[in-house]
């Protein structure tokens, strides 16, 4: 299997390139040649989340290594997991359950994608005896999962700029009491869009770098962190109905690679009836859904903080592979002047969207009733990202005409004022997350100056 850019330019990639540069050198998203097509009768066979990965992932990864390979990387990629089979299934009623994939060590569904990514990039830089920096911003779990995911790989250092002041507690402490020479988390000034523009800024200038050292992205442009996902909606699906009929999934959503790759995984063969893509009031995606319109806004700072983004990376994606077939020409053209200029597709081509799609924006009044309702009728308590793909459920459901499932994608625990203020008393708490609340923080006070950034990195990368 070989990869190629959405924009075009950017051809014949093996997965290792893919994984070691991330984002094409024409500024597009990297696409597999074509969609792997899983054979459901084998894939009913595994019997746990790794032996799933253990099928998917050498469709993806043959061009750079073995089976063989995969298998050895995959025995030691996903670890510190409460939970024996990584995931768990609450069942809500027969039409709905709760996939819940926060029992990793930083208790949010990115475990999954960058424990691989990850483990990944130790291997490629040990066969080629090379180190590298991971770059990367966070609006509150990706940084964490990144940190985490790396901090044991002496070969990679982590920087990670965090918006200061837009996340919870927990989540900020996650990333700052990480006691490891190789970790440098930066309380950076200004929003999550901010710091993202400085680290696109950084993937251009490069001055930071020793020779031949790769600098590496953790966000879910990288295609690695899509497949992680793409396994676990097989596992959904093999262990609530042995792929029987088809099912709804309820994604909450910021940048879009958990919708992307539910989407990616019925293309290669899982059975799907609709994406219900639910965000917050930040709503550029629902609002291109709904009326044909992606352009960028202001961002909003709401209670579901790891989606408040104005514009949805991975949405690249399927504009280029689902509304465009894979008319890279066309994609370019479209993604040339945005976000100064908004992205209006041809009306017959924006319709094919009700065929696989339904969308809803839940402003946080909506996420706290749901969040109450949850816990008072069904004693279920679950985070502000949650209860925002629940409260779509509620609002389409004479749409949905199959069993659906909520991704619950953080424990609620990362939450608390939320949790507080819909009155909701948490006693469990992950032994990961109690931990970190007791540990001192170390980070680093910056502002949203690239010189300033860079040369912070380029100190510390001696």
């Amino acid at each position: 299997m070989l990869f190629h850019s959405t924009r075009g330019k950017d051809k014949n990639k093996t997965f290792e390139e893919v994984l070691m540069q991330g984002l094409a050198n024409d500024g597009g998203l990297f696409m597999p040649d074509n969609w792997p097509q899983v054979d459901l009768k084998e894939i009913k066979k595994s019997e746990s989340f790794i032996d799933i990965a253990k099928y998917i992932l050498p469709m993806f990864t043959n061009s750079s290594f073995t089976d063989e390979e995969v298998s050895k990387v995959l025995d030691d990629t996903w670890h510190d997991f409460e939970e024996e089979d990584l995931i768990k299934i609450f069942e809500i009623d027969e039409s709905l359950s709760i996939l819940e994939l926060f029992h990793g060590p930083t208790a949010a569904f990115k475990d999954f994608g960058l424990q691989l990514a990850a483990a990944f990039f130790n291997k490629t830089l040990q066969d080629k005896n090379k180190t590298a920096i991971v770059f990367g911003a966070t609006s509150g779990d990706t940084g964490s999962a990144a940190i985490d995911a790396c901090k044991e790989f002496s070969l990679i250092k982590s920087f990670i700029l965090i918006p200061d002041g837009n996340m919870s507690e927990i989540q900020r402490k996650q990333m700052t009491t990480v006691d490891k020479p190789n970790v440098f988390p930066i309380l950076a000034s200004g929003s999550f869009d901010d710091c993202q523009d400085i680290v696109k800024k950084g993937f251009s200038d490069r001055s930071f770098l020793k020779n031949d050292q790769y600098l590496l992205a953790v966000n879910s442009i990288n295609w690695v962190r899509i497949i992680g996902q793409i396994c676990y909606y097989f596992y959904a699906s093999l262990k609530v109905n042995k792929f029987s009929e088809p099912l709804n999934f309820s994604v909450p959503t910021g940048n879009f690679g958990n919708v992307f790759a539910c989407y990616a995984a019925s293309k290669m063969g899982m059975p799907l009836s609709k994406i219900i893509v639910a965000v917050n009031s930040n709503d550029i995606l629902d609002r291109f859904f709904k009326s044909n319109d992606y352009s960028k806004d202001k961002v909003n700072e709401t209670i579901s903080p790891s989606m408040d983004i104005s514009v949805a990376s991975n949405f690249e994606r399927l504009i280029y592979d689902y509304y465009l077939d894979r008319d890279s020409d066309l994609c370019s053209e479209f993604y040339q002047d945005f976000p100064l200029k908004s992205i209006h597709l041809n009306e017959s081509i924006w319709k094919k969207s009700t065929n696989l799609f339904l969308s809803y924006s839940v402003d946080d009044n909506s996420t706290y009733e749901c969040m109450k309702f949850y816990y008072n009728n069904f004693k279920y308590i679950m985070d502000p990202h949650t209860a925002v793909a629940a409260n779509a459920v509620s609002k389409l459901e004479t749409e949905l005409r199959k069993k659906t499932i909520i991704l619950s994608t953080a424990h609620p625990a990362k939450f608390p004022l939320p949790l507080k203020n819909a009155g909701i008393n948490l006693k469990d708490i992950p032994k990961n997350l109690e931990k970190v609340m007791n540990k001192k923080e170390v980070s680093f006070k910056l502002s949203t100056s690239d010189n300033s950034i860079f040369e912070f990195i380029k100190e510390n990368n001696q």
